[in-house]
């Protein structure tokens, strides 16, 4: 009987801390592989309590009947947290790496505990702290070594042009706008989706930047001082694009300034030949920079597409587009100006802008069943998602926005949004628990409903919509946030 208490404490002791190491990388995921990040900026806070310290702690002071606190407690909730996340966790071999590790050293441990009869109770921090400990000098050391082979390889294409964008709203739109117009001439390969950070550039550069790339179009994102720098010290982009700078962030900045000081670290680039920033960043001449943000006029913008001016010193260029939404007409705008700079001229231009392909996930107009989607998931800035409302308003069938709300910004800025939407729409879908309070207080729209995730937005929206509606995705936060 003894040898078999003992076998299930040893199996629901791997089990418990493989869970427990599960729910860790998982989180570790999402916010970068910065623990600081998961214990002090975690959206959900309560989730560390529930599923990691409760459990923990229940471990060292339930003793034998600890085993029916997890079976019956713990297993299944985990279970179930992990069933409902629409982000879940992503296999990579840094995460294979550490479950290897985790398992290994438990075993290790357990097996030690047994023989020896050394331990009251098998271990459980032991395990995870030497897991994350030897993972992140692993994941250091190979960083280091795929940083060094990645710099080998843009070093050795020496014809190479780079192109980063940086900024707190447009980034991914400039990077496609740039590379669609841009790949009417030249050989041009931009990073996919929203790859903005140092590992996923070097990643980028190491797995799939093709050797016969002439032009690279590269964005750099931030979540703290430094960022920029680091992209901008490894890649040494010949054109800067620093884009519209606002409150995006503010939680890990703490104020605008140390946005707009973060932007501004892509100027060290020491291979910088042009930069081209938004009159929002800064107005500090410089003999390397040229302003935008004021060359465009005449907008005219709709659920058909966008038509406007660009002033470029003595010239105007008149512009059409269906790529949707008057703010996309200042990153469009920029990415005439790197265009002019690489050599295209004006008919390349209005021909290749004529051409553009609308950004995924980015004011993407889709028709299904009679309705239509304004799919602008991807974006979280005050200026576009005011922009998806604007352009809902002209519709004249039923109204209806399923959204969030802004995410790591100011209540300012997310009442701001409640007003327009007040103002426009007939059906308020709210997802997530980030904004519901400040959502149900200040919505005056009288059939509203609240979600506290989306597990069933497909049913809700099948039984409140119908053809002739718009329904507008306005920023699609993932439910741990």
């Amino acid at each position: 009987m003894e040898n078999y208490e003992t076998l299930a404490a040893f199996v629901v002791n791997v089990v418990f801390v493989t869970l427990l190491g599960w729910y860790l990388i998982t989180n570790l995921q999402w916010y970068d592989y910065k623990l600081t990040r998961v214990v002090f900026k975690h959206h959900k806070p309560q989730w560390h309590i529930i599923y990691f310290i409760i459990p923990f702690v229940a471990y060292y002071t339930t003793g034998k009947f600890f085993i029916i606190f997890f079976l019956f407690a713990v297993l299944p909730a985990i279970f179930i947290w992990h069933k409902r996340l629409d982000k879940k966790l992503v296999l990579t071999w840094r995460v294979r790496r550490f479950l290897i590790i985790l398992i290994s050293f438990t075993l290790l441990s357990d097996v030690l505990c047994t023989l020896k009869d050394i331990c009251k109770v098998y271990s459980v921090f032991m395990p995870l702290a030497m897991a994350y400990i030897a993972s992140s000098i692993i994941e250091k050391f190979l960083f280091n070594v795929y940083k060094k082979e990645a710099k080998r390889k843009l070093q050795s294409m020496k014809d190479l042009q780079v192109i980063c964008i940086t900024g707190s709203y447009g980034k991914t739109s400039i990077k496609n706008f740039v590379a669609q117009i841009l790949s009417k001439k030249y050989r041009v390969y931009a990073t996919p989706r929203s790859v903005n950070t140092l590992g996923g550039i070097m990643g980028d550069v190491n797995n799939n930047l093709p050797s016969d790339t002439e032009i690279y179009v590269t964005e750099a994102g931030a979540r703290e001082r430094g960022d920029i720098y680091d992209i901008t010290t490894f890649i040494e982009p010949q054109v800067a694009v620093v884009g519209k700078v606002g409150e995006a962030h503010i939680e890990y900045f703490k104020s605008l300034n140390n946005i707009i000081a973060t932007k501004l670290e892509i100027m060290k680039s020491p291979r910088l030949k042009q930069a081209f920033i938004h009159t929002s960043v800064t107005d500090e001449v410089h003999e390397k920079v040229t302003f935008f943000g004021d060359e465009i006029s005449d907008v005219e913008a709709n659920l058909e597409g966008t038509s406007f001016k660009v002033t470029l010193d003595s010239t105007v260029l008149e512009l059409h587009t269906e790529i949707l939404g008057a703010f996309q007409t200042m990153n469009l705008a920029v990415a005439v100006r790197v265009a002019k700079t690489f050599g295209l001229s004006d008919a390349e231009i209005v021909e290749a802008v004529k051409r553009l392909e609308p950004v995924e996930h980015r004011l993407q107009m889709i028709k299904a069943g009679g309705k239509l989607i304004l799919d602008d998931g991807y974006n979280g800035n005050i200026d576009g998602m005011l922009e998806g409302v604007r352009l809902c308003s002209l519709h004249t069938g039923r109204k209806v926005i399923v959204t969030p709300g802004l995410v790591e910004s100011s209540e300012a800025l997310n009442l701001q949004l409640i007003e327009a939407i007040n103002n426009v729409f007939d059906i308020v879908i709210v997802t997530g628990a980030l904004n519901a309070e400040l959502f149900e207080k200040n919505l005056t729209v009288k059939n509203r409903i609240l979600l506290a995730d989306k597990s069933n937005l497909t049913q809700v929206l099948a039984s409140q919509t119908h053809a002739g509606d718009i329904i507008l995705f306005a920023n699609d936060a993932p439910n741990f946030i």
